[in-house]
């Protein structure tokens, strides 16, 4: 045995004892088939990779180019077409039959998972949740409310709901008159209201001002002539015809479970959509702790 075997050997063991070490120090238990195949594998891959180390260097030591030389070569210097080294092929043909096997028999693609249980696991607390908040009154709500805000909410709007001095949605506030204008000169298609989407340029020039400031200021004082326009979807009271079209008068929980879901453009940013995130309860005291949420 040369010295480079015996050090190849050596450096071996050390790594499966220090494998063996480590799941013996996380008492890792070997009797889960999936535990038992990876600590099986992370041997080998040590054993493999010294072995094929060690042949390698040697090659390296002894033997010299040979065979045909591609065509595509300078002055000699080029790729010989030598065939695939045995090793390597059928160590390849093993990793692809390895892998039939593991989604297959070893750990088939519809057996237990982890993330399976997770998920399961979630749906039935929320299940739970669901059914012992069904009729929980306000101030409970706002409790939760406030609770789902500081966590999911806080980071973009503040704390106290003030969108970090403008940087994002100002809750305290329902809309300022630049936020209304950016909308009546954009529109709106990404809320999923049953209206569908709100063309851009509904109102230009002052018909445009006279409205922004109507709804920034709160629907309050002389409705401008303008705002038939916003009207015929979101109702005479911007309420949104229950339900058809988004509310522009106040934060309602039809508003903040669209925006939670699909996400919403901002100044800060794109507001990324929450999907199933939140329960329905969870979204209903949300809304109702945002209603809170009032300025100076």
């Amino acid at each position: 045995m040369n010295a480079l075997m015996a050090k190849g050997l050596l450096f071996a063991a050390v790594l499966i004892g220090a494998t063996i070490y480590v799941v013996k120090s996380m008492n890792i238990d070997l009797s889960d088939p999936i535990n038992l195949i990876t600590m099986i594998g992370a041997v080998a891959i040590a054993v493999l990779s010294v072995g094929v180390s060690i042949k390698y260097i040697n090659q390296m030591k002894t033997d010299t180019a040979g065979g045909e030389l591609a065509e595509e070569n300078w002055d000699g210097i080029g790729e010989y077409k030598n065939e695939l080294p045995g090793g390597w092929a059928y160590s390849f043909l093993g990793t692809l039959i390895w892998a039939l096997w593991y989604w297959t028999v070893g750990y088939p693609v519809n057996s237990y998972s982890q993330i399976g249980q997770w998920n399961e696991e979630v749906k039935a607390h929320n299940a739970k949740f669901e059914a012992a908040h069904k009729n929980a009154d306000a101030a409970t709500l706002q409790q939760m409310g406030e609770s789902i805000f500081l966590v999911q909410c806080a980071p973009c709007h503040g704390t106290t709901g003030d969108g970090l001095s403008g940087k994002a949605h100002d809750f305290t506030h329902r809309m300022s008159k630049a936020q209304v204008l950016d909308v009546i000169e954009k529109g709106s298609n990404q809320l999923g209201y049953p209206m569908g989407a709100m063309p851009p340029m509904m109102a230009q020039g002052k018909d445009a001002e006279d409205i922004a400031a109507y709804v920034a200021g709160g629907m309050k004082g002389e409705q401008p002539a303008a705002f038939a326009a916003c009207a015929s979807c979101h109702g005479p009271d911007g309420k949104g015809m229950d339900g058809m079209a988004a509310n522009i008068a106040d934060f309602d929980e039809a508003l903040i479970t669209n925006v939670v879901k699909n996400g919403k453009k901002g100044a800060l940013g794109t507001m990324p959509a929450f999907h199933d995130r939140m329960t329905p309860v969870q979204l209903k005291a949300l809304a109702t702790y945002i209603k809170t949420l009032k300025g100076e």
